[in-house]
């Protein structure tokens, strides 16, 4: 399994990504594909199941990256089938950095009318409520995950179809959650009413994809066909996809942060294409808070199509002043204390011959604790910069995230206890600015900015207006507000 690092204890992180195929040949290839597009969605662990009817189901779950576990042919070869769903994880719900191999998923469950399994990208905010009262039932959990609370609330449908079932049971769950499940013959896909995380539908050959992101379709050479609906639930088999709504239609509430930092580059989002987007954000940027200075440069690899975009706007030329280290995955040595204070050196390094001398534009995509911010400000100014000045991609982050991202509590959030220029003084840099709101908004495309009364998206984590009450939370004494602080 991947160590952690300082540096990525600094960063928001999402809880995972999902992946599906119907009617393909080796469909577990075809899973481990897209998989190792959607890696940066979750690092800590990833599973497999298929189908096929001389077999029947067939499991993998493992630690650490796609690449070092679903690449041989002795593991793939305990796979077959034409139809498969997987997932790749980071722990938001359940035993945060004490992740048990029962807690990966996909999740398998057998029912009268046959088995299934279901893989869940997002976070069931009453989920405390929901286990609570589906053990005082009798049932017996297996993992500390949220996402098996759907299973058990399968088992106790009455509907006669397993997509029936997952209906019901989807109605009970609050929260964000975008699903793929499997039967023996039918890969179903399902988003919450709000649309909170991404799902995508694509074709191959004769069969059908679904995935968190259009990057995991390119991987395969499948057609991306269109985005599920916020609300939908899709059915694909060798008969074709069928769609309909079993949930209350409500106004889309679409996760902005995933257009600033959470999906690949190459990926499209509401028909927008995320690297354009994220240069949008850098030209707002710019145009928000110039300043003099000699380069941009970005803080690798979120903060460059800022970047791009913050020179772009402003002329200021575009350089990289930040190296990153491709191949930093594990330390070839045991990280004793003096190599884990390293943290930001293993992953980072200063263009020393470029920044000397010269005043600094820092862009990132956003400031969470700031412990890498300081660190990064340290390296830059050792290598002899004249001034830093940061400029950051996105709005404070002021309020944790209950929809699927891991957000340190409230009172760990730089922003929830500073203002911007106490930020730039615990920084030590010569300024700091954020994108505004409303510029965000006009970056995805909201010409108008954002409306106060009926936001397009959800932007909890700068507003602290939540979209679907944290109940959860809300039990464990956590204090909501209408509008941030």
């Amino acid at each position: 399994m991947p160590p952690a690092h300082p540096f990525d204890d600094d960063k928001l992180k999402e809880e995972c990504g999902v992946f599906g195929a119907v009617g393909v040949e080796n469909a577990a290839s075809v899973v481990a594909l897209g998989l190792h597009a959607l890696q940066h969605r979750g690092q800590e662990a990833g599973g497999i199941v298929t189908h096929d009817f001389a077999h029947g189901f067939s499991s993998a779950r493992r630690f650490g990256y796609v690449r070092d576990n679903f690449t041989d042919a002795e593991t793939m070869a305990t796979l077959p089938g034409p139809i498969g769903i997987g997932h790749v994880r980071y722990s938001t719900a359940g035993s945060k950095g004490a992740t048990q191999i029962r807690d990966v998923q996909p999740f398998f469950g057998e029912f009268s009318m046959g088995g299934a399994a279901i893989a869940h990208n997002g976070n069931i905010t009453n989920a405390l409520a929901l286990r609570k009262e589906l053990v005082e039932r009798g049932s017996i959990f297996q993992s500390s995950s949220d996402s098996e609370c759907i299973i058990h609330l399968m088992a106790r449908s009455m509907g006669k179809k397993i997509p029936d079932r997952m209906e019901e049971a989807l109605r009970k769950v609050e929260g964000a959650f975008s699903v793929v499940a499997m039967t023996r013959t039918k890969l179903i896909g399902c988003r919450d009413p709000l649309g909170v995380r991404p799902l995508v539908l694509g074709q191959l050959g004769d069969g059908w994809v679904l995935a968190s992101e259009t990057c995991a379709l390119d991987i395969i050479n499948a057609t991306f066909i269109r985005e599920i609906e916020p609300g939908e639930m899709v059915v694909a088999s060798e008969k074709g996809v069928e769609s309909h709504f079993p949930f209350r239609r409500a106004k889309s509430r679409f996760c902005i942060f995933e257009h600033v930092y959470f999906s690949r580059p190459d990926s499209i989002l509401g028909g927008r294409s995320v690297y354009e987007t994220r240069e949008n954000i850098g030209r707002e940027l710019a145009k928000e808070n110039p300043v003099d200075a000699d380069l941009v440069c970005p803080v690798p690899d979120s903060g460059t199509p800022a970047a791009i975009g913050y020179s772009l706007e402003s002329g200021i030329p575009y350089a990289m002043g930040i190296i990153r280290n491709q191949y930093m995955g594990r330390t070839f040595i045991e990280p004793s204390e003096s190599i884990r204070n390293m943290g930001v050196r293993l992953k980072l390094n200063v263009n020393r011959a470029l920044v000397k001398g010269k005043r600094i534009i820092l862009v990132d995509d956003s400031v969470v604790r700031g412990t890498t911010s300081r660190k990064i400000k340290e390296m830059i100014l050792e290598a002899g910069a004249a001034e830093v000045h940061f400029r950051i991609a996105s709005p404070p982050t002021a309020w944790p995230c209950f929809y699927g991202v891991d957000t340190p509590q409230r009172e760990k959030l730089l922003a929830a206890t500073m203002t911007e220029e106490e930020m730039r003084s615990h920084l030590g840099v010569d300024s700091l600015k954020f994108i505004s709101l409303d510029g965000l908004y006009r970056a995805v495309g909201e010409a108008n900015g954002r409306d106060p009364k009926a936001p397009a998206y959800c932007d909890a984590c700068f507003s602290g207006e939540y979209p679907v009450k944290p109940a959860d939370m809300v039990e464990q004494g956590f204090e909501m507000n209408t509008a941030a602080e």
